[in-house]
């Protein structure tokens, strides 16, 4: 497979988790070894690498980690200085290749303009909430998302022409965002992002790569182009299953009705003039049993090579709560009022998180959107409003019998069940019609289902997570980030699907997109958690 990266490219590369998005970059930068093939570079302009989880050496401090990132610029500045020594001591013939080397390399750092190195790598880090950072401090007490923000910093400040960016929006709040698109705008060299940021994609991306299967597929014309791609080979995928179904079918109709057909051709009658020696009365033949083994023969070669089903766009499959109640006439909750709460306090004694939630009511079919900054509760909200967490003050009032989906933010440590049989027993369904659910979503490969559930990747287990939710009956949805950890394919179809779900969906995310579409679905409510746990409450419109 052939992967190119031209001069002003704005190239993202999208993919599962564990399909080798973060194993490209690295071997684009040359960090991954390739085991064929060829890496050809030309780029006089240097590339910068910022890594998801970038390592750097034992023991090395924050201007070492910096340093190291920058070590092209630098090397350029050390070359400038050797050379300039050499000129200075070099004999009158050798100066005119030495003056050539030299007014080359001060080109280069100009180009990256490196005399203005640390003053933007000070802005960058100001900018990704670093700025306070202790230079002598060891790099190996930094968080793993402010190790990545001191890569992608770095990545920034270089004026590399080539940036290699990966999933460069995970841990950045709001204000780091812009910053970063601010930077990218004005970047007049080439980009490769490993991104699961839809709004990164539809700004940024002039082409998609999509890794799956260990193959890489280009798309052009952006985020929109791709998605009418992907819908129209969903179709042409379709179109062929079809066209195969309906061959077989055929076929297989044709060897019934030809055999049928044989069976009622008499093979011997007795000879009438004579009255004995039984003949045959005729060909058993008359083109049915050519016609049956060319049938058999088209059966054979269809059956060998199939043309697989596509998989089905999710959709919620279990009927709601309130609909069956209100179908059966029972109008103890007339208005499918599913859970509420009233001077609800969590963590009074200092124990836990702490909540304040003064009255709240979730009714079917609303949404509502969670927000707050880190470490304010939000997740705890949400375990609150499940049954999870009992409250040492106030009331929680459930719908009877009111059943609960999650995605969590933090994915369990599943047991040791295989993927059919979990999924099986969280929807409480037999496990040959368990496979055949699993299999419609297109979530799996069939030799994922007798795999060990908690040796899946997070990316598959996160999949689990979705394939329970769309299938098993709920009346309420809880969503803890739910993009993340799916490629935005899969979001773009749980989003769809949601629209039609008639429960209650309650979402914590930092997903630009998501936001964005659920402002402009109606019925939208909203939960505010401060940094001191007190949750403001703005019902959706009536």
């Amino acid at each position: 497979m052939e992967f190119v990266v031209g001069a002003s490219e704005r190239i993202a590369v999208i993919g599962d988790n564990g399909a080798g998005k973060s194993t490209l970059l690295g071997a684009i930068a040359g960090t991954v070894t390739l085991a064929a093939g060829e890496r050809l570079v030309e780029l006089p302009g240097g590339f910068a690498l910022a890594e998801q989880r970038p390592d750097f050496a034992p023991n090395a401090t924050v201007a070492a980690a910096l340093n190291h990132l920058l070590a092209d610029v630098h090397r350029i500045e050390s070359e400038i200085q050797e050379t300039a020594e050499k000129v200075a001591h070099a004999k009158v013939d050798e100066q005119p290749a030495l003056l050539d080397r030299l007014g080359m390399l001060m080109d280069r750092f100009e180009a990256r303009d490196g005399y203005q190195l640390d003053q933007r790598v000070d802005a960058a880090l100001d900018q990704l909430g670093l700025g306070g950072l202790d230079r002598a401090r060891p790099v190996s007490s930094l968080s793993g998302g402010e190790r990545a923000r001191l890569a992608l910093a770095a990545a920034l400040s270089s004026e590399a022409e080539l940036l290699l960016l990966d999933e460069p929006t995970n841990d950045l709040d709001d204000a780091g965002v812009s910053w970063l698109e601010e930077c990218l705008s004005r970047h007049r060299g080439a980009l490769v992002a490993v991104t699961h940021d839809r709004v990164f994609l539809d700004k940024f991306a002039t082409a998609i790569i999509r890794v799956e299967d260990g193959a890489l597929r280009r798309y052009g014309d952006g985020y929109a182009g791709y998605l009418a791609a992907r819908a129209a080979e969903r179709r042409r995928l379709l179109e062929e299953h079809e066209a195969w179904r309906r061959d077989l079918a055929r076929n297989e109709a044709l060897i019934a009705s030809n055999a049928f057909r044989l069976d009622a051709i008499p093979q011997k009658q007795e000879r009438a003039i004579f009255g004995h020696a039984a003949f045959r009365a005729r060909s058993r033949d008359h083109g049915v049993t050519r016609r049956i083994g060319m049938a058999k023969g088209r059966v054979a070669r269809l059956r060998a090579n199939p043309a697989p089903r596509p998989a089905d766009p999710l959709r919620f499959l279990s009927p709601f709560t309130g609909d069956r109640l209100r179908e059966a006439g029972d109008d103890s909750c007339p208005s499918a009022l599913l859970l509420s709460a009233d001077a609800v306090r969590l963590g009074v004694n200092g124990g836990g998180p702490r909540l304040a939630l003064d009255s709240l009511q979730v009714r079917a079919s609303e949404r509502w959107l969670i927000s707050g900054p880190n470490g304010a509760g939000k997740t705890a909200l949400l375990r609150l409003l499940a049954g999870e967490l009992t409250p040492q003050q106030g009331t929680m009032r459930q719908f009877p019998n009111l059943r609960v989906a999650w995605l969590r933010q933090d994915l369990a440590t599943f047991s040791r069940k295989t993927l059919l049989n979990a999924f099986a027993n969280a929807t409480d369904a037999y496990r040959d019609d368990a496979a055949e659910l699993l299999l419609r979503l297109g979530l799996f490969h069939p030799d994922d289902l007798t795999r060990i559930l908690s040796e899946l990747s997070i990316g598959q287990r996160r999949r689990f997570e979705v394939a329970v939710a769309v299938t098993a009956p709920s009346d309420i949805l809880l969503l803890d980030e739910p993009t993340n950890h799916l490629n935005p394919e899969l979001v773009e179809q749980l989003e769809d699907a949601l629209r039609h779900y008639p429960g209650a969906v309650l979402t914590v995310t930092h997903d630009r997109r998501w936001r964005q579409r659920a402002r402009t679905a109606g019925q939208l409510g909203s939960l505010h958690v401060s940094p001191g746990g007190d949750v403001s409450v703005m019902p959706s419109a009536v």
